[in-house]
């Protein structure tokens, strides 16, 4: 066939391809002869029309679903120099390296599943190993569409790469996992492939980390995750996590041009129709409450936006003639010109009258509540930062100027004339006019603090109607009642529980955020996050305390006195940790975080009161080992997070390393007790010797921990197991 096209132009060549293309769609049979005749002609050598045909026809021979598992494996093995070929060409067309790269992703997991089963044909797995490479290095710099087909066949490799949950089992046997690579296989290794596949899917998602505006890239890579989270559950919380923490609508902060308007909503919807496909298909998921919520912004979010950037002013007619004196002021340099002065007389004036510093009507007769708060603030803002000293100064003295005026102009109160013979809460008893005012009635307070300050001295009376009235003492509120100790717990620890009930209803915070240390502000921004922060310096920071101690509580003797608080009632800084300690047990593999954040306040507060030298109680020994405690009810052997938590925390001790030895009572915990130390052995080495003395300790103690002790003491504490063995001899 090669050689009958050959003598052909181009044209009349791509018209014969056309014709094979026809017969293979009409029987499948054709596939082998036709697919190996043309690989000489659709070379790199070949037009540049050739190669474009020879690569799509490729790319569609190998995702035919009409061919079985074997037919196209023996297509794989025959394609793969030529598709090696036009990859490595230098200057490729685009819809050549497009198709090319849509052919390897097909061809990858039937290479690799040929290679599985004929381990001894290493030239094929070479040429789909360097296929590999050189689509990864065009990843880097290429455009857009050919991004698209890069993230294609990283997620074909993922797929390969990565251990399949068995749900997604196919008749054709075209589903390859790393399930099917036998543990001794020459040419595959299991810890490399894993390793791989889990960087290539960091690589896909970094686009959504980095919130990229490309919106081509962002769905292409949206639309490749959903097989991944439904089939490979090693992969399915990291690409989860990160497309909850995407913010598909960080474009709307930009100009909106029709441009920006079709990216925003492409990438929104893209995002939401993954999301709710993924809720359909598995509505138990742990994620379910998250998604949905997630789905609920999203949609609520995008109505807002384009709600805002569509809405149009409403029409308010103006009054009549209001038009013909509605004229554009000319701004320049005068402070007088450029804030012209509304015509303003003294008299009765209304607030808005006072404050108007322009005698344009239209401009008064303006409703502002239709302009968005947001657009308000830009507006202020920057005509504020625009605007010259001299012309605000002169605005802010026109305003002072008509204050002082109205000010000015106001009646001066005249004081009260009382008749020094009526009685004293100012009624003549002989008035027969007198009507009482049917208000409610005085109380005894009242009526004491209205008798004290009417005067009763004869001296103070100056003439016939003016009376100098006494000046009044100072007021005092009374004192607050007394609170016995019981009032107190009670109020206290109702208190402390409602700090932690928004907790539910906050939202998770981004995932990805940067850390900004100890001197971060608690609550910069209103997520779960923040209020955990929050809530955590509350229980920690020492002037809660001081406050609730000093509040005066009745004891059981009736006495007054501030000790009591110390002495028969918790804090309320100790009822917020009972209940964070309790808030973390409740899910603590979750919330390990939480635990890390709070020991390290709990720390931060004890090096500022030995500091101080207060004598004031330290907390982080007690409570970090009470978590301890609480973790180990509930850990198993595959639960690796304690090991994260005793690196994170920022001091151990000996008895908190000495609690890892309980997990040693039962064999099954024994590796992950003993992996902790090592790790803490390895990577803080501060309490490298106490960790040794603990695994000494383990070693001691149990004899089924021995084996895995041994290893590490031979390592890190030469010499020990043999003065052991020598004084259990002696």
């Amino acid at each position: 066939m090669a050689a009958a096209v050959k003598t052909l132009s181009v044209a009349e060549q791509i018209q014969q391809l056309n014709e094979a293309r026809k017969i293979v769609l009409e029987n499948a049979s054709y596939y082998d002869r036709i697919v190996k005749g043309i690989l000489p002609i659709i070379g790199p050598t070949s037009p540049v029309e050739l190669r474009r045909w020879g690569a799509e026809f490729l790319a569609e021979s190998l995702s035919t679903p009409v061919l079985n598992s074997r037919d196209k494996e023996n297509l794989t093995v025959a394609i793969l120099d030529t598709l090696r070929l036009l990859l490595e060409s230098q200057g490729e067309d685009p819809l050549v390296l497009k198709a090319s790269i849509i052919a390897a992703a097909s061809a990858y997991p039937i290479a690799m599943r040929w290679i599985i089963h004929n381990s001894y044909h290493k030239e094929s797995w070479d040429a789909m190993t360097a296929i590999k490479a050189r689509i990864l290095r065009i990843w880097d710099g290429a455009a857009s569409p050919v991004k698209v087909c890069c993230v294609k066949f990283a997620q074909r490799v993922v797929l390969a790469q990565t251990a399949s949950n068995g749900m997604e089992y196919k008749t054709n046997g075209l589903d390859v996992s790393l399930a099917m690579v036998p543990p001794n296989h020459p040419l595959l290794d299991h810890r490399l492939l894993e390793a791989e596949a889990a960087g290539l899917l960091d690589r896909m998602l970094a686009v959504l980390q980095d919130n990229s505006s490309d919106a081509l890239l962002v769905d292409a890579t949206l639309n490749c995750l959903s097989i991944l989270v439904r089939s490979r559950p090693s992969t399915s919380n990291r690409i989860m996590n990160t497309v909850l923490g995407f913010n598909p609508l960080k474009l709307a902060n930009s100009p909106m041009t029709p441009k920006t308007k079709v990216l925003i909503k492409s990438m929104e919807k893209t995002t939401r129709m993954l999301l709710i496909h993924l809720l359909k298909r598995d509505p138990s998921n742990a994620l379910a409450p998250r998604i949905q919520q997630h789905v609920e912004r999203l949609m609520r979010s995008r109505a807002e936006i384009f709600d805002d950037s569509n809405r149009k002013r409403a029409y308010a007619p103006p009054p009549a003639n209001e038009y013909d004196n509605a004229k554009r002021q000319k701004v320049n340099g005068d402070p007088q010109q450029a804030a012209p002065v509304q015509v303003w007389t003294p008299g009765p004036q209304s607030l808005a009258a006072v404050f108007s510093l322009t005698n344009i009507m239209g401009l008064q007769g303006f409703d502002a509540t239709q302009v968005p708060a947001a657009l308000t603030a830009k507006i202020n803002t920057k005509c504020l930062a625009s605007m010259s000293p001299q012309v605000l100064d002169h605005a802010v003295n026109t305003i002072r100027t008509r204050l002082a005026t109205l000010y000015a102009l106001a009646p001066p109160v005249q004081p009260p004339v009382l008749n020094p013979d009526t009685s004293p809460l100012g009624v003549d008893e002989d008035d027969d006019d007198y009507e009482p005012d049917f208000y409610a009635a005085e109380d005894n307070e009242q009526i004491l603090n209205k008798l004290d300050s009417a005067p009763t001295d004869k001296s103070l009376i100056r003439g016939p109607t003016d009376v100098a009235l006494a000046p009044l003492g100072p007021f005092k509120l009374p004192a607050p009642p007394l609170v016995d100790s019981q009032v107190a717990a009670k109020v206290g620890q109702a208190t402390s529980s409602r700090v932690f009930a928004p907790l539910p209803s906050l939202e998770e915070g981004a995932l990805r955020k940067p850390k900004a240390g100890i001197n971060r502000l608690a609550a910069s921004t209103y997520d779960r996050d923040s209020w955990l922060t929050l809530i955590t310096r509350l229980a920690t920071r020492s002037a809660i305390e001081d406050a609730s101690s000093s509040i005066g509580i009745k004891g059981e003797d009736g006495a007054v006195t501030t000790a009591a608080r110390a002495t028969t009632t918790p804090h309320l800084s100790n009822m917020i940790r009972e209940l964070l300690y309790n808030y973390v047990l409740e899910d603590w593999r979750r919330r390990i975080e939480v635990a890390v954040a709070w020991l390290c306040e709990e720390w931060y507060n004890d090096q500022l009161t030995k500091r101080a030298g207060t004598g004031a109680p330290l907390h982080y020994e007690r409570w970090a080992l009470r978590l301890v405690d609480g973790f180990l009810s509930y850990i198993t052997a595959q639960d690796k997070v304690l090991t994260r938590f005793l690196a994170e925390i920022p001091e151990l001790s000996r008895p908190l390393l000495g609690r890892l030895k309980a997990l040693c009572g039962d064999p099954t915990k024994v590796q992950l007790a003993l992996t902790s130390l090592l790790y803490l052995v390895m990577m803080r080495p501060p309490v490298r010797e106490v960790a040794l003395d603990t695994v000494a300790g383990i070693w001691m103690e149990y004899e089924d921990a021995r084996p895995l002790a041994s290893k590490y003491l031979v390592k890190w504490r030469p010499g020990f197991i043999e003065s052991q063995q020598q004084i259990k001899a002696q």
